[in-house]
């Protein structure tokens, strides 16, 4: 791969394309991963031992009623090296977790690269996260210290009663009593500090992913992790500003996304890939408006951002014409969670000037799937191909491959095409070990791990999304996916946004209802719902359109942008018991 990735990058060592693109591409790439590896190493360290480098800007930090900050790498480096000696006077050895409870802000990019130099492994944690939440996660991780600032402090101090092991907080920003101050702990604190080597194999990060029962599992995952994360992010991002026929071009990109930096959407396809290739990002500690997101992208000349799609659509709703109210330089957009679908699509291509790359991961084995329009044409709707590196199938339940045109589960090899490791694959489920090898099919050393994502794949190769393999439902003996009808109902210009699940019938088994959002000024009545219906039924198969429509004020969401159709599905199976079905 020709795009221009520092002299030191690990991830190539084989290079080169040709008009044959994404063939030849696949076909010439192969993995160079060290045996030594940190994160914290090539996102911030070297760039601040480097004289040119350290004082070109890695943070720009924005909140509501402050002015901007830009922070260089000699900064963030500064900072990190301050609080590793912290961290390690009160006892914080490697391979401890340390919880890390921050928005989008300079100081959580502090805290990542300070945890992650010292061989500790960091745990995110969403500011979204309630008290139960949060307690959960600190006990099962025996979390040591946990990082917070004014927003979050009050919810962990409740329940860090509960957690025996964890022996300090620090807050940015707040005090309390029994709490470090982050201010004073740095200032007492040596700038230097020594930073372990850590294998490319030793756990960095511990992310929790909810499933669809039982507890959240958490997600260990390597230093490496971040290698097996650059083929997908520069393809996604049109090689990020780079020239891929020219490494001496210098790229100018400026990064913002509003994923959470607590999320593996956040963290490992924005914060870290960013500060990799050091360009800067915008950490915007504030909510997530479509006039933010504009006024932000122009305001800092946003080049390169990852916009979920739940996003995209109320940006598309609120600036149907965004260009002739901002100025815009954004090259490049990923997006990812749910399908994005054509209108998106064609928003995003007719009123932005970009084609938008959807791509499919998640935190275990992320970055996978996707398009990159500067080396293969991207279908409306698709989620892409296997990125360079990875090898992806869609299989049935005994694991082979399924024939073009017949759903199956979307999984990775562990070995890609050239027999050799890849390096995106998570350690295990922390304490889990049968999770772990559930997720698995065939040999440890050489088996697919499953997504628990159900697509089909056409005869060009790319990836159709069907939904996960519980939202999938049947109504009148049809296979139903939600996405499809979903995409349809937001192309209404009275819908802002839409979730399908099934509706026990006592005939049928179950019937598509809908729960839509409405735009500003539309009327949820008889007249709208007969609209919607036949706008479905005359874009979709007969059996697709929504029996029932319920107009809501908002849709249950993850923190991570993804529409919790699980919860509306057991909303609805609780009224059918009512109902006595």
């Amino acid at each position: 791969m020709r795009q221009r990735q520092h002299s030191d990058t690990p991830n190539s060592k084989a290079t080169g394309t040709t008009a044959d693109g994404y063939v030849d591409l696949h076909r010439r790439f192969g993995w160079k991963v060290p045996p030594r590896f940190n994160m914290a190493e090539v996102c911030s360290r070297r760039w601040a031992a480097n004289p040119v480098m350290a004082a070109h800007t890695a943070v720009i930090a924005c909140s509501p009623g402050r002015e901007d900050q830009r922070h260089s790498f000699a900064e963030l480096q500064d900072q990190a090296n301050r609080l590793s000696n912290a961290l390690a006077a009160l006892g914080v050895q490697r391979g401890d977790r340390v919880a890390i409870v921050m928005p989008q802000r300079f100081e959580t990019a502090v805290a990542y690269m300070a945890v992650l130099q010292m061989g500790a492994v960091g745990m995110p944690l969403s500011q979204l996260f309630g008290p139960e939440a949060l307690e959960f996660r600190l006990r099962d991780s025996e979390a040591v210290v946990a990082v917070c600032d004014a927003g979050t402090l009050e919810a962990l101090q409740s329940v860090s009663g509960q957690c025996p092991m964890l022996r300090s907080v620090i807050a940015v920003g707040a005090g309390a009593q029994g709490v470090l101050d982050w201010t004073a702990v740095l200032s007492q604190e040596p700038a230097h500090f020594d930073a372990v080597h850590t294998l490319a194999d030793e756990a960095a990060v511990l992310i929790y992913t909810s499933g669809t029962t039982g507890n959240p599992k958490g997600a260990l995952i390597p230093h490496r992790a971040l290698i097996g994360n650059l083929t997908g992010f520069v393809c996604s991002q049109n090689w990020f500003g780079f020239d891929p026929f020219d490494t001496s071009v210098q790229s100018q990109a400026v990064f913002w996304s509003p994923a959470d930096w607590a999320w593996t959407g956040g963290l490992m396809d924005a914060l870290l890939p960013s500060l990799y290739f050091g360009r800067p990002i915008v950490g915007f500690n504030g909510r997530f408006t479509p006039q933010t997101a504009f006024e932000l992208m122009q305001r800092h000349g946003v080049t390169h951002t990852f916009l979920f799609p739940t996003a995209l659509k109320a940006m598309m709703k609120a600036y149907p014409s965004p260009r002739r109210q901002f100025d815009l330089k954004v090259e490049a957009i990923m997006s990812a969670g749910e399908a994005v679908g054509d209108a998106v699509f064609a928003y995003c291509r007719d009123e932005l000037g970009v084609t938008v790359n959807e791509m499919f991961g998640q935190t275990e084995i992320n970055y996978i799937v996707g398009n990159c329009a500067r080396l293969y044409p991207a279908k409306p709707g698709s989620m892409g191909k296997g990125y360079p590196g990875h090898r992806v199938a869609v299989i049935d339940d005994d694991g082979k491959e399924c024939p073009v045109g017949v759903p199956g589960d979307v999984a990775v090899h562990r070995l890609d095409i050239h027999g050799d490791p890849d390096p995106i694959f998570f350690l295990g489920y922390w304490k889990n070990d049968g999770a772990t090898r559930a997720k698995f099919t065939g040999d440890m050393a050489d088996s697919w791990c499953r997504t628990g994502d159900l697509a089909v794949r056409d005869a060009d190769g790319y990836l159709w999304y069907q939904g996960r393999s519980d939202d999938v439902f049947k109504a009148a003996g049809y296979r139903i996916g939600p996405s499809e009808i979903e995409n349809c109902l937001v192309k209404h210009p009275a819908v802002a946004n839409a979730a399908v699940v099934p509706k026990p019938d006592a005939e049928r088994g179950a019937v598509v209802k809908a729960y839509v959002v409405l735009t500003p000024g539309a009327q949820g009545d008889n007249v709208l719902v007969a609209s919607l219906q036949a706008h479905v039924k005359g874009k979709l198969a007969p059996y697709e359109y929504p029996k029932e429509i319920e107009f809501v004020d908002a849709l249950p969401m993850t923190t991570t942008g993804k529409v919790q159709r699980r919860v509306l599905r057991l909303q609805e199976e609780e009224r059918a018991r009512q109902r006595g079905l």
